[in-house]
């Protein structure tokens, strides 16, 4: 067994069995937060690892779905009909951001995905008639999909995890599929795919399609969990967040901006009630992975184990002749 198998099936037993050792409903919750925001980051990913694109209005993304489920559960409508009506509006929401953004590439497209997620956040303030401004929304009540309740954190935790692993084997699909080498392609050589025929602005557009359908199942699940949606959720700070759970764990992978986001939540929900200042410990944590591993967690941590196997095979390759010698 290879070790990316053992470390899955390491993953997979400390994700099932959270529930039994994790102390207290609380940090059972952080970690379907953790989960969520795992979710919102590889979405984010998409675009950036994968596409070359670094989109700073996701949060705008992130809250039309949690806004819609909670606008659509408040007029009366059951949580199936408000779940495909918010994927259904973020989709709609996500071909417009697209279509505005994809004018252009590089800082362009960054500045032009914090004006429409900075319109977003404007939308959610103002317009009290449908969002009640900074009041927020409130959702009543939890799903029961199967006849189980969520209201327990632990049932909630469960619940999270099927929909973040099927949303991880979807990415995996999409990244190595046919259509995400293509993708890659125009992140790389975007002028070389043109010439060899393929249309790049389409395949950017799919590919943010599938980002918004990755922040749109974020979307619903963070307003199950707080049961209640506010003009923060979208704004700028929260579309930066997951920019830096994929920086700091590592763009263009599957597993780094999971570990991101397991080290961004941690230190603001568990590190932050033990240190005052957690915000210049998660700075400084920052400024170190860019020093010592610019590319993140996730590879740099790969380097750095493959460069310790090499040292250590050397090391046995130059002793091995010596204690073959017969002793005098």
């Amino acid at each position: 067994m290879t070790a990316t198998r053992i470390g899955l099936v390491a993953a997979a037993i400390v994700m099932v069995t959270v529930p039994l050792w994790v102390p207290g409903d609380y940090y059972i919750s952080v970690c379907s937060q953790i989960l969520i925001y795992a979710i919102f980051a590889l979405s984010v990913d998409v675009l950036l690892g994968y596409a070359g694109l670094v989109s700073l209005g996701h949060a705008g993304l992130f809250g039309l779905a949690s806004y819609t489920v909670a606008v659509c559960l408040g007029a009366g409508l059951g949580h199936v009909t408000a779940i495909v009506t918010a994927i259904g509006l973020t989709l709609a929401g996500t071909a417009v951001f697209a279509a505005l953004s994809l004018r252009t590439t590089g800082i362009g497209f960054m500045m032009i995905t914090l004006a429409l997620g900075q319109i977003m956040w404007g939308l959610a303030y103002r317009w009290v008639s449908i969002t009640n401004g900074d009041n927020g929304l409130s959702v009543a009540h939890r799903p029961a999909p199967f006849g189980i309740p969520l209201d327990a954190p632990s049932h909630f935790y469960y619940a999270t995890a099927v929909v973040f692993v099927l949303a991880v084997v979807a990415t995996w699909i999409f990244v190595h599929s046919p259509f995400g080498a293509s993708l890659k392609g125009t992140r790389d050589q975007p002028r070389r795919m043109t010439a060899l025929g393929y249309h790049v602005w389409l395949i950017r557009f799919y590919a943010c399609l599938f980002s918004g359908f990755l922040a749109a199942v974020a979307g619903i699940l963070f307003v199950y969990y707080t049961e209640f949606v506010s003009p923060p959720t979208v704004s700028l700070t929260s579309s930066a967040e997951p920019v830096l759970m994929v920086i700091s764990g590592g763009s263009g992978t599957l597993f780094g901006p999971i570990v991101g986001a397991i080290l961004i939540e941690i230190v603001k929900n568990v590190a932050s009630a033990y240190i005052t200042r957690w915000n210049m410990m998660l700075g400084a944590i920052f400024v170190a992975i860019i020093m010592f591993m610019p590319e993140g967690l996730v590879p740099g941590t790969t380097r750095l184990v493959r460069q310790l196997l090499k040292a250590r095979t050397k090391t046995a390759a130059a002793v091995a002749p010596t204690s073959s010698e017969p002793a005098p």
